[in-house]
This record gives structure tokens, sequence and C-alpha cells, in this order.
């Protein structure tokens, strides 16, 4: 069992983290490609309405994120205590750490399923719905929330198995579940009629199939780890440890969801519902440069989380190092591709001129700081993998919490709607500043400790 991960240790780190990463990185792609397709088919579904229809989108998917950041909470959590218990061969905890990974997801998935789903009404209005686009933000939120579990299992189920070094699985079930909601829309959209209600049901169905998919893989005896019945006993010593690691994980991804919550606010005084259909255009490009970063931080995860457990620092240090370097690549083709044709990626989702003429304008400023993106991401995730919460959690926050939303709660005062785009590279810059001098001081430690040992 142990030699099915022990190749994280031994393996040459350029090699190892691009076979962890790349099926992340296809998976992730996937997933931020069909959340565009999501919306392709919501603006070119309503037609005259596709810029109500978007915004309603934009304001529920805060929803959605804070769905999926519980998720990435309990999977990142989970993940960095099986990879280092596998790296000091500690099998056992890392199966008790599995099966409480189970528990805990289905208790608070049900506990947050019914808390919004009998409030969406004032949820959505806090989310920044207009009296325009609400009904098409209700339909949308009604039925991703009766999703939940769905959502919640898929993610976590993901960060498990490439914690066992088993990316080309969580890859198989992203671009399977993708492929899937993409035909689905399609079928709900246009052939049903069912207009933004069929994009979200697309979306939970597909959602379902992929849970599914990764059950079968643990509950087939697939995994390196057996998931038994005794381990699903709550040992809250080993919930409180995955929820303090996962909790920056969490902070990050529900950063996100308030961080739209806020826009969505400001844009709705500042531009009305057709700012707030640019920003959920934007957001969703946006995504298309940081899921390559995320899947490289994916990939690192393991290698970071086995090395250190085996006290290999070197190793560490280098796959850190390689890392950032990848991710400031991205972030740099990112922005050259997008801040060069803005218009027309817009135009692929509206032929609303109005629309497109903003969206260009807003996407060329929101892009400038891209490649330094992958600095807070890989410091976050660096941070987690070792099992230090504080500089994670901190890290988590610095972007979205501590700088982006005062900067946009800020700024328009002065530069009116320009305000809101310059809050993100501004907000970048900062977070990357910070995380770099976290990283590095880190990195300086661990080249010590490595000198001693030699």
């Amino acid at each position: 069992m142990n030699e099915k991960s022990e190749f994280l240790g031994t393996e040459k780190i350029n090699k190892l983290l691009w076979q962890l990463a790349t099926p992340a990185i296809i998976g992730l792609l996937v997933q931020a490609f069909y959340n565009l397709v999501d919306t392709f088919f919501v603006g070119r579904a309503l037609g005259d309405q596709s810029v109500l229809g978007i915004a309603g989108v934009a304001v529920a998917f805060p929803l959605q994120m804070l769905m999926i950041a519980l998720s990435i909470g309990i999977g990142v959590g989970g993940s960095s205590v099986i990879s280092r218990m596998l790296g000091s061969k500690d099998v056992k905890k890392a199966e008790r750490t599995l099966g409480n990974v189970f528990t805990f997801t289905l208790v608070l998935s049900i506990i947050f399923q019914i808390l919004f789903f009998f409030n969406v009404d004032a949820i959505l209005n806090l989310f920044g719905a207009t009296a325009d686009n609400l009904v098409y933000a209700k339909e949308y939120a009604v039925v991703i929330l009766q999703g939940t579990l769905a959502f919640t299992f898929g993610f976590v189920l993901n960060n498990l198995v490439r914690a066992e070094g088993n990316p080309k699985i969580a890859m198989n079930n992203m671009i399977f579940s993708g492929v899937l909601n993409i035909f689905l829309d399609a079928i709900l959209m246009f052939g049903f009629g069912m207009g933004v209600k069929g994009a979200a049901l697309a979306t939970v169905l597909a959602q379902l199939a992929g849970t599914i998919y990764l059950l079968y893989y643990y509950i087939g005896g697939k995994s390196p780890l057996r998931l038994e019945l005794a381990n699903f006993k709550p040992q809250f010593e080993l919930i409180k440890e995955i929820s303090v690691i996962g909790f920056g994980s969490f902070i990050m991804g529900a950063s996100n969801s308030f961080m739209m919550l806020v826009l969505n606010n400001v844009l709705a005084v500042y531009g009305g519902d057709l700012s707030i259909a640019v920003f959920g255009v934007a957001i969703k490009l946006l995504m298309l440069i940081l899921m390559p970063i995320i899947g490289i931080s994916h990939g690192l995860q393991p290698i970071v989380g086995y090395n250190y457990g085996a006290e290999n620092y070197e190793r560490v240090n280098e796959s850190v190092k390689k890392s950032l370097m990848i991710t400031t690549l991205f972030g740099l083709a990112g922005f050259i591709l997008l801040s060069a044709f803005p218009g027309t990626f817009f135009s692929m989702f509206s032929t609303d001129a109005d629309l497109i003429n903003s969206g260009a304008s807003a996407l060329r400023i929101m892009v400038l700081a891209s490649p330094l993106i992958g600095l807070n991401v890989i410091g976050t995730t660096f941070f987690q993998s070792l099992g230090r919460a504080r500089p994670s959690f901190f890290l988590s926050m610095c972007r979205q919490i501590l700088f982006l939303i005062p900067l946009v709660i800020l700024l328009p005062y002065y530069f009116d709607l320009s305000g809101v785009w310059m809050a993100f590279p501004i907000s970048d810059l900062m977070a990357a500043i910070i995380s770099l001098f976290l990283v590095w001081k880190e990195y300086r430690y661990f080249q010590d400790r490595s000198s001693s040992k030699a």
C-alpha cells in the first residue's frame, strides 16, 4: 500500500510536478470551460433578455462558490493530513482521516442546504439581486441548492484522490462531469426550453454523476486506502485538525463568494444590471488564468506534504521554486490572451453592444497583475501542505478580504465604475508581495535544515 505513494519522495521534482499537476490542470480547465458554457448558453438562449439572465446567474453564483468553498476546505484539510501520514508511514491515521472526512462532509452539507434553501430570497437580495434579475437568480439558486450533496462530495473526493497520488482519477472525473454538463446544457436549455433553470439542473446532474464515479473508486477498492465503516465514527481531534488546516482554503473560497457579493452590490449602484453581467462574464474568463495555477498547486500539495513528513526539505524547496516559476508563466500567458482579445471573448456570450464594449474595457484592467496571482496561490498551498494553519489562513485572506473588498468599496468614490475594475490588479500586487516575503522566509529555513542534515 505504501509503495503506491513512495514515488512522491523519489521521482524527479520537475517530472513529478507535471505528472501530478497536468491532470488537475486539464480537469480544472474543463470545469472553467463548462462554467463559461453555462453563461454562453444563458446569453444565447435568452436573446433580448441575455443581460438580465447573465446578471441573474452572476448574482446566484456566490452561493455556488460558498458551497464549493466548504467542500474544498474539508478536502484540502483531509488531503494535507492524508499526504503527511502517507509520508510518515502512518496508514491507519490516513484511513481514519478518510472516514472522518466522509462523515464531516455529510453533516456540514445537510446543515448548509437547510440554512440556505429556506432563506433563498433574502440571501439573493443580500448577494445584490435587483428587481429585474431576481427571477433568474432564484431559478438558478434553488436548483443548485437541491444538489448540495453532489457538489460537496464531488469536490472533497477530488482533493482526497489527488492527495493519494492519483491525479488522473480526479482529472477523468472532472472531464467526464464537464463534458456531461455541456451536453445537458444544450438539451435542457434548447431542447426543453428550460432557460436558466436548465443550466442549473445540467450542472447538478453532471456533478452527481462525477460524485458517483469517485464513490465507486473508494467503494470498489481502487484507492490505496481502505474505506471502513469503523473509521466513519467522528474523532473530534482529527476533525479539528482537518478543520484548522482546511480553514484557509475555506476562507479563500468564501472570500470569493463574499467578494462577489460586495461587487454585485457595488456594481448595482455604479452600473446596474449591465455591469453585473459584465462581471459575471469576466469572472468566468479570469478562471481560465486561475485554474491552471490552482492545478499546479494541487500537484504541489502531495509533494510538499509527503516530503515534509519524510523530512526531505531539499525536495520541498525545489518543488516550491518550480511551482512559482510555472504559475508566473501561466499568469503571463493569460494576461496576454485576455488583454489582446477582450471584445472577442465577450461577443461569444451576447450580441449586446454595450455588454461587449463595457466588458472589453473592464477586462483589460482586471488582468494587469495576472502574472503575480501564482505567488498567493502557491504560498497558501505551501503552508497548508506543511500543516501550518495560521500563515495559510492569513495568505488566503490577503487578496480578497484584506485588499480587494476594501478597494472595491473605496476606489469607486474616486474613479467611479473604473475603480471597481482597478481594485483587481492592485490587490493582486499587494497579496503577491506579502506571499513572496513569507514563502522566502520559510524557503531559507528549509535550506538551512537541509544543509545541517548534510
